[in-house]
């Protein structure tokens, strides 16, 4: 088992990262929250152009091929952005259930012509971007099924983070079967991607808190000399330090099915999200302390990534949940 990541996912890594600082900057986040829609106008089509949203498809289908492990980061990467989008509600588990069924669907959806959300049991009733999308991949009955925008109803629903639009959905028409696909494994992939946001949004806050401490004097030195505020700082960076391997480790499980079973898959993928979830909140938390009264203002860009921690850290699952998951799984 190798956990490095090979220079061709760094490459690609580091290629979206650039795209997002250049199509996703923090203005264009706080756009979102007014617009019709809550996009970025025309953040998907490059995300489709670069072939971010066709990672998790096979080359037989006009994806590239890539598994877990090569997806984990750019998710990470949209995390420290802050994207809008579903993107990983598309890339990381409506494609893959998509293939998995040899559905003929995945060409619109690779190619970003169909944007997908998905409606999962692991999810909660609200479905994030669900006014927008033209389809959802949705839990029907233990089973999963693709379901065109006229085919479900959607009911607004109010979220802490406004960039995040939520809804509530009831299937009312006709539903493409996606036999072939596992219910169990897309729920999984949603904690495991919602991980990689979690360890994105954390970065951003500790780099975004880093910054401002040492530009900010206090008693005439900067703020960050005094050790109170390195030690928030410090442990902010372990729990960063300490989630991240866990969830490279998770994103390994999933993408190797033929030596985790869906049980230690599970365990992993639950050891990630709930210490994902831990370092976010702990870094929001260290970042408001920080910042001080600054960080509560609407006009400056703490309160996006603030609100994004606290939003990802309970979806899929909060830390309390999925430690639960991980006792059962050792029988504890």
């Amino acid at each position: 088992m190798k956990f490095a990541f090979t220079d061709e996912q760094d490459m690609f890594r580091d290629t979206v990262r650039d795209l997002f600082a250049d199509l996703c900057p923090p203005e264009a986040v706080r756009a979102s929250w007014d617009n019709e829609d809550g996009r970025v106008p025309g953040l998907w089509d490059a995300l489709a152009e670069m072939g971010v949203l066709a990672v998790l498809a096979p080359e037989d289908a006009g994806g590239l091929g890539m598994d877990e492990v090569g997806l984990v980061r750019i998710l990470e990467e949209a995390g420290y952005a802050g994207v809008p989008e579903p993107l990983m509600e598309h890339a990381a588990v409506a494609v893959p259930a998509l293939a998995e069924a040899g559905s003929e669907l995945i060409e619109a959806a690779i190619g970003g012509a169909t944007r997908y959300s998905v409606a999962l049991s692991g999810g909660g009733p609200n479905v994030l971007a669900a006014a927008s999308v033209d389809a959802l991949v949705a839990e029907d009955d233990g089973a999963l099924v693709a379901v065109p925008a006229d085919a479900f109803t959607v009911t607004g629903a109010e979220s802490i983070d406004q960039s995040r639009r939520l809804a509530r959905v009831e299937l009312t028409g006709e539903c493409a079967d996606l036999g072939g696909a596992d219910a169990a494994l897309a729920n999984d992939r949603a904690a495991l991607g919602t991980a990689a946001q979690c360890i994105g949004v954390a970065r951003r806050l500790l780099d975004a808190t880093v910054e401002y401490v040492g530009e900010r004097h206090q008693f005439g030195k900067p703020v960050g000399s005094y050790q109170a505020v390195k030690h928030h700082l410090a442990n902010v960076r372990i729990g960063i330090e300490f989630s991240a391997p866990l969830v490279y480790r998770a994103a390994w499980s999933v993408a190797h099915p033929e030596t985790h079973d869906p049980v230690t898959r599970g365990r992993d993928v639950s050891m990630a999200k709930s210490t994902a979830s831990d370092a976010v909140d702990e870094a929001c938390r260290a970042a408001l302390q920080c910042h001080g009264a600054i960080g509560y203002t609407f006009e400056y860009d703490l309160q996006l990534w603030l609100k994004r921690g606290w939003a990802l850290a309970a979806t899929y699952g909060d830390a309390r949940g999925h430690r639960d998951r991980v006792a059962d799984a050792l029988e504890i």
